[in-house]
């Protein structure tokens, strides 16, 4: 054992009571700071800043939320007149003068509203408007974005829950390809309701239903899809609400077209008093031999004249399934059948069936 050993050996021997506990007492305070430094960087990764822009002039800030202060001017010094003063910039929410003064606003409460800042003669200088997101509300609205295609063109319709008294007007669409690695840029022409996102892999083009009893639904079209090769990117797609009271929803949905894919209504008609046929719906894609489809059939013994749906909820009618590429024919099999049902779906993917379609036999 070498003599520096041995010193050190009866230095750590020999220390005093006190010089042991500083030795603890420095040791516990770095692994304070150390914890909290740790704890600092993973609450603030989890929670970032808590808010960011929507749109220009649009902010969005997560609730609950602390008040932040609001900026009118970036650099008020050279954007105001010489002989105008900080001081003179006053504000108002939702057209309402308030008493706060200056460049800067801090809201009195956690609520949205319409912030405006004027000039000393009621100018206006710059406007933001504050929408509040209730994350634990989106959470449960996550998934409730209802989209389908009717073919493998590459557009697709989606639409979202009615909320009863809220309203509701799509203030932001955002469409991309998952595993897309360019950054997707979204903008929206001057009517407000088409929406274009484009990145280096893919262009997409939604519009906003136009008709008011249909405001809850947007079409998309990704106009870089090709039909006939496989889709290996998932279509991810986000459209955010505008609601009553300065509230925002963000309704959101990821998908492949080959799962939303549901095929339109097949036509009916009959060849004589035993044989129905039928063919493929003129906005399914073609070739038929590229994208067949299957096709169920039930025969019903039961008529309702006044019924619209005839087909929903069968259970106990035999149904059969088959594929073809060309016009159907089917002849009925089972005696004094009334009714006969039809439906179709992809044959190769697992994808919804259409609406049924029937005929009457008699």
């Amino acid at each position: 054992m070498g003599l520096s050993l041995l010193k050190r050996q009866h230095t750590l021997r020999h220390k005093s009571p006190s010089e042991w506990q500083n030795r603890e007492t420095n040791a516990k305070m770095k692994l304070f700071v150390l914890t909290m430094v740790c704890v600092f960087l993973q609450v603030s990764h989890q929670n970032p800043t808590g808010h960011w822009t929507l749109l220009p002039h649009i902010l969005v800030v997560a609730a609950p939320w602390d008040q932040m202060p609001l900026r009118c001017l970036e650099q008020p010094a050279e954007l105001l007149r010489k002989d105008a003063k900080i001081e003179d910039i006053f504000w108002r929410k939702d057209g309402n003068e308030k008493e706060q003064k200056g460049n800067t606003y801090m809201p009195e409460e956690s609520l949205g509203g319409n912030f405006t800042c004027h000039s000393k003669d009621g100018s206006l200088l710059n406007h933001t408007v504050v929408l509040i997101q209730d994350n634990e509300t989106n959470r449960r609205r996550d998934e409730n974005l209802n989209c389908s295609a009717t073919n493998y063109n590459g557009e697709f319709l989606c639409s979202w829950p009615k909320l009863t008294g809220l309203g509701g007007k799509v203030t932001f669409i955002k469409a991309r390809r998952v595993s897309d690695n360019y950054e997707t840029q979204c903008s929206v022409d001057k009517s407000g309701r088409r929406w274009t996102c484009s990145s280096g892999q893919s262009n997409f083009i939604c519009s906003v239903d136009k008709k008011k009893k249909r405001k809850r639904k947007i079409s998309c079209r990704d106009e870089q899809h090709c039909p006939f090769t496989e889709e290996s990117q998932h279509i991810d797609i986000t459209v955010y609400v505008w609601r009553k009271y300065f509230y925002v929803d963000n309704y959101s949905k990821r998908f492949l077209l080959s799962e939303i894919v549901k095929p339109d209504k097949v036509e009916i008609s009959k060849v004589n008093n035993t044989t129905i046929q039928w063919s493929y719906p003129s906005s399914w894609s073609s070739p038929y031999s590229y994208f067949p489809l299957s096709f169920e059939i039930a025969q019903l013994r039961r008529g309702c004249e006044r019924c619209k749906d005839l087909c929903r909820n069968i259970k106990s009618t035999e149904t059969l399934t088959f594929n073809s590429s060309d016009v159907c024919r089917f002849r009925v099999t089972q005696r004094r059948t009334k009714v006969v049902c039809v439906r179709a779906k992809d044959a190769l993917c697992d994808s919804p069936w259409s609406e049924w379609s029937h005929i009457r036999m008699s």
